[in-house]
């Protein structure tokens, strides 16, 4: 596995080496601004997150619960292309040297082309896709141009899943394994519970990827208690709200930075 995965890959191993669960921020591309976005990357890195996934705001969106939808609007009122999320992910990476992930929907890439998405996306320096509504068994035009370019494909699990199925999934993916803690959207919750836990259990059963759980996470407590069991602990809406409840964008960035730096001593502690 090369290209732009292998920085992917090696981040989640250098984690495991440390002996702690990697931590991976979620923040949508053009929210509040394209410019405003790039640097609430930034500040997710500057704070202690490993990896970030950039959202590709969609009209449409199936896993997204209220928090993330009402950024994803404001990121599209303001006009947000496909080419401003290939600048976030460049901009985000070039100042960090860090893994950046593109979170979309599969429509946007296959309207906007297979091949044009995924050489720009590596050529931006991203380390893959997650693709959170491809099946697998629609994904091979998808994987074929993601491992041209040296892409990471990851797939969502859910607790749905059987294991016959979980096994057809985590063969297709690279990089690492989504696991959707609980069924419905993504959002704080108060706990993130059991379910979570025997997901990645039967996930780890299948495959050597790390398992990274996401969906419900939004303070330290929480991250110590899922990195007592999964490679990864992804974070999305707490972000989100830090950016939406502030009263100005510098305040916003300093949230987004301090909950990183909170959640990445949550990740540390649990292991």
């Amino acid at each position: 596995m090369s290209g732009n995965v292998q920085l992917l890959n090696d981040t989640l191993a250098h984690a495991e080496a440390e002996g702690r669960a990697a931590l991976i921020a979620y923040l949508p591309a053009g929210f509040p601004t394209v410019d405003g976005g790039i640097e609430a990357v930034k500040a997710a890195f500057e704070g202690g997150a490993d990896i970030v996934e950039v959202g590709l705001p969609h009209s449409d969106p199936v896993l997204d619960g209220p928090v993330i939808q009402t950024a994803d609007d404001i990121a599209l009122r303001g006009g947000l292309k496909i080419k401003d999320v290939m600048r976030t992910v460049r901009e985000a990476h070039e100042a960090t040297g860090k893994p950046v992930l593109v979170m979309t929907y599969w429509n946007p890439i296959y309207i906007y082309g297979v091949e044009r998405f995924t050489s720009e996306l590596a050529e931006a320096g991203g380390a893959g896709c997650i693709l959170p509504d491809l099946p697998v068994q629609e994904s091979a035009l998808w994987r074929e141009h993601a491992d041209k370019h040296g892409l990471g494909t990851v797939f969502v699990v859910a607790p749905s899943s059987k294991d016959e199925r979980l096994a057809t999934i985590t063969a297709a993916g690279s990089g690492f394994v989504y696991a959707a803690s609980l069924m419905g959207v993504t959002g704080t919750r108060e706990s993130v519970g059991s379910q979570a836990q025997d997901l990645v259990r039967r996930t780890k059963a299948t495959t050597d990827l790390p398992v990274c759980v996401g969906l419900g996470v939004s303070n330290a407590e929480q991250a110590r208690e899922v990195a007592s069991f999964a490679d990864g602990v992804i974070v999305g809406s707490a972000f989100v709200k830090r950016m939406l409840d502030a009263e100005d964008e510098a305040a916003g960035l300093a949230g987004v930075r301090a909950l990183a730096a909170e959640l990445a001593e949550g990740v540390r502690a649990g292991k």
